[in-house]
């Protein structure tokens, strides 16, 4: 290993995520495991690219120098990125699984008992067949969530490092609240997110903001395609900011005019089960009973709108196509997870269908501390309503000073608390 000071976190704490990988290696009689995932890669070694579409593994002995098989080109990242030594890259026109089994030949695994992501993205079907064909003098087992049985739990440094992606997320969420109106296109909306949250430090989420309005908004992962808000309408947006690919994800939605009473006991449902989940998330609950708090609140009538999905997931480390880590864990029912400190989740209780033809949205980060939960954020919940029609209030750009605008509301409003 290289010990170097430039990487995201500092290098005690990849040395801590490799001791402990070795450990778990041990406790499953693995000689070696092949990590194809690249946020696994990422999280063990601080190599990203965007290149992972071709092959690319981590592989790593019990005992020995763990090494890397790239893409040629994406052999620079390894170099500038991580401390990884050694690499055995491969031609765009060479063979990248052959180059994986003579790699592993030559670092004395040939007869080993070896470790894969078989239920990985990035490690199709036809390279599984080949390398159990090639490999064909020691075991190749299905060591799928190896690595993530680490990444649940956050340590303090990465708990930080989702804090600057949260700065990111509020500052573009708030710009986008603030470019909706009558008139303006989806696209200006979206266009004003990621304006600020990439002015905010905020770097190329895993998935770009979410952008729906009217009924528009009904269609699952939906985002801007040009169509322009009416007077009266609402708008949902889902904001994913993202630094060094770690994530925190916000709903919230934003309605010209004044508030139906069906959409304001959406809000008011959404409001409430955010704040009895958060009241009781702590070390010790299971994910089911913490599903069940936000599903029994929001359940309703279909005209009263209805939760269609998971209450919550896991989110950290994150290449595209998703944001979240939901495959390691999240809010459902009949999962008997218990929540640790560290753990980090998207809640969501979100409404599908109010009166039909609207879904409404209001969401919350939040980290999992030694008797509770905190908040990644400190935007109001409420829905921003606005006039029916009119301008947007400052146009399509982002000021990225509104993040310390909410500061001093939030702060401002703890102390009316404390006053009362």
């Amino acid at each position: 290993m290289i010990e170097r000071d430039d990487m995201t976190f500092p290098f005690e704490e990849y040395e801590n995520r490799l001791r402990a990988l070795r450990e778990r290696m041990k406790e499953r009689l693995l000689d070696a495991v092949i990590i194809t995932d690249p946020e696994n890669i990422m999280y063990l070694t601080d190599y990203q690219t965007t290149g992972y579409s071709f092959f690319q593994a981590l592989i790593v002995p019990l005992d020995g120098e763990p090494f890397m098989v790239t893409r040629h080109l994406e052999e620079s990242n390894v170099y500038a990125r991580t401390w990884v030594e050694k690499t055995r890259p491969y031609e765009d026109n060479g063979d990248a699984i052959q180059r994986l089994v003579g790699s592993l030949k030559e670092s004395g695994l040939a007869k080993a008992s070896i470790g894969y992501e078989r239920n990985s993205y990035f490690f199709p079907a036809y390279h599984q067949d080949r390398l159990r064909t090639a490999y064909n003098g020691g075991h190749l087992l299905d060591c799928f969530g190896i690595v993530e049985e680490g990444r649940i739990r956050k340590s303090p440094a990465e708990i930080e490092v989702m804090r600057k992606a949260a700065h990111a997320t509020e500052a573009g969420m708030q710009a986008g609240l603030d470019a909706v109106a009558a008139g303006v296109t989806e696209n200006e909306i979206g266009a004003a997110i990621s304006n600020a949250m990439f002015r905010a430090g905020g770097e190329p989420p895993a998935v770009m903001p979410y952008v729906t309005s009217g009924p528009r908004s009904m269609i699952g992962h939906a985002t801007w395609e040009g169509r322009r808000v009416e007077p009266g309408e609402h708008v949902f947006l889902e904001v994913g900011g993202c630094y060094r690919r770690y994530h925190t994800a916000m709903m919230r939605t934003a309605v010209l005019g004044q508030l139906s009473p069906s959409m304001e006991r959406a809000q008011n449902r959404m409001l409430e089960a955010l704040q009895k989940v958060e009241s009781a998330i702590r070390p010790g609950l299971t994910v089911s009973d913490a599903d069940n708090i936000v599903r029994d609140i929001i359940s309703g009538s279909e005209d009263e709108g209805i939760l269609i999905t998971r209450s919550g997931y896991s989110i950290g480390i994150a290449f595209p196509p998703s944001w979240d880590e939901g495959y390691i864990v999240s809010l459902m029912q009949g999962v008997s997870t218990t929540l640790k400190e560290g753990m980090t989740f998207h809640l969501i209780p979100w409404v599908w269908g109010v009166d039909g033809n609207k879904t409404v949205g209001i969401s919350d980060t939040v980290y999992v501390t030694a008797d509770g939960c905190k908040s990644f954020f400190t935007m109001d919940r409420e829905f921003t309503v606005k006039p029916e029609s009119g301008a947007a209030r400052g146009g399509g750009a982002a000021n990225v000073d509104t993040i310390e605008d909410a500061r001093r509301r939030a702060a401002k409003k703890e102390i009316q608390k404390s006053g009362e």
